[in-house]
């Protein structure tokens, strides 16, 4: 029998280098689609501009890897033994490690460009709770304040967080009726996100019908299916950990995986070609019909459950994938990626202005260079001042 045959699973509640390199990937990614559309590359003719204008696939990348990351322990919990999550800790430990440094960008963003909303304790308190994307008569126009527009996935991210103890729960009830073989109770878990991810799509019927209500697509319900790939892989992976022996279906599933990730990231690409071209709607129009948004549902999820199962699966030993996404230079982009995130607009828009630049002009690859090296510079900032020193106060909850 060969090693991969041997292989054990992932720990179900274990870090990953490998995630790590997923995170930096899709962080780079959202801020190269948005350098992209300031300098107007996104919108020029030919595959190139096509590719360039879909980088906002990094969305449901990040929402994949949330799924993943924090129902494994709901997971490893219902299908191993493992200790019940406590979910007063769970949440203290989100808003400690989102919350400071989203404030401070807040801040610095409406200092800089909404000095006149300074005053609207409505406006400071709908921002600094992320709530900002649930309201239809906004004092600013789009997706929020100038310098923020990128904040409503952060907002989805966060509704998340907040079910997820009420839907895991709903979950572990549904599953356990199936009794006490892991077999039945994971396959319960998948048929029950399988109904979850259900609800994008009924979601995406009912913006257009009866009447077209664009602001709902930025709301949590239409992001449930990428969260629920997330969550499906969690699953998979607490599964191949409970069951005895080498040959049940999520052992084998792992290591399928581990011996072919190239496959994987191969289909990833290939679905993301596909939501490149007119099939997904036109570019930076918002979803312009209801066929063009089921059909970027499905390839989006496709692009991010493919790209990140290798990563949560990886093969035992040196391997290729942990050599691309485990590397130092990985890990360190995988650790600063959230200011990356968080920054990129307020630099953006910033280096605009130094510059004298006009909105949807200027040198793609040379604004590239220069904002990436001031949003990591940013970030790395950040990381170091407010988010570390931020965790420390998670031993407050236990």
């Amino acid at each position: 029998m060969n090693s991969l045959a041997r292989q054990t699973p992932p720990e179900a509640d274990g870090h990953l280098d490998t995630l790590d390199g997923v995170r930096a990937i899709a962080s780079f990614a959202v801020l190269v689609f948005h350098v992209a559309s300031e300098s107007g590359a996104a919108m020029r003719d030919g595959f190139g501009g096509a590719l360039l204008s879909r980088g906002d696939v990094a969305v449901p990348i990040f929402f994949a890897l949330s799924g993943l990351l924090l129902y494994r322990p709901y997971a490893a919990s219902l299908l191993r033994g493992d200790a019940p999550v406590r979910t007063r800790a769970y949440l203290w430990k989100r808003a400690v490690r989102i919350l400071p440094a989203y404030w401070l960008v807040v801040v610095t963003a409406l200092l800089i460009w909404s000095g006149e909303h300074l005053s609207d304790g409505w406006t400071w308190l709908k921002l600094l709770t992320l709530g900002h994307i649930y309201g239809i008569d906004q004092n600013w126009f789009g997706l929020g304040p100038k310098g923020l527009g990128q904040m409503w996935s952060l907002s989805v991210e966060v509704a998340f967080y907040v079910m997820l103890p009420l839907l895991a729960a709903g979950l572990a009830a549904f599953a356990r009726r199936g009794g006490d073989d892991v077999r039945r109770r994971a396959r319960r878990l998948l048929v029950g996100l399988g109904a979850l991810a259900a609800i994008s799509y009924a979601w995406t019927i009912m913006v257009y019908y009866p009447d077209y209500r664009p602001h709902l697509n930025v709301w949590p319900p239409r992001s449930m299916v990428f969260f629920a790939a997330g969550m499906a892989l969690a699953v998979l992976v607490a599964w191949a950990h409970a069951e005895t022996g080498d040959d049940g279906p999520a052992r084998r599933f792992t290591r399928g995986v581990a011996a072919s990730p190239g496959s994987w990231w191969l289909v990833s690409a290939m679905a993301y070609a596909v939501a490149a071209s007119p099939v997904t709607g036109g570019r930076f129009l918002g979803v312009d019909g209801v066929w063009s948004g089921l059909f970027e549902l499905s390839l989006y999820a496709v692009v991010a459950f493919c790209l990140i199962t290798p990563a949560a699966l990886p093969p035992p030993g040196d391997s290729v994938v942990k050599r691309v996404l485990a590397n130092r230079v990985m890990r360190f982009l995988g650790r600063v990626s959230y200011g990356v995130f968080l920054w990129q607009f307020v630099v953006i828009y910033a280096w605009y202005e130094f510059t004298g630049q006009e909105p949807f002009s200027g040198d793609f690859l040379g604004n590239l260079v220069a904002i990436t090296l001031i949003t990591l510079a940013m970030a790395v900032l950040t990381h170091r001042f407010v988010e570390r020193p931020a965790r420390r106060l998670n031993h407050l909850v236990r």
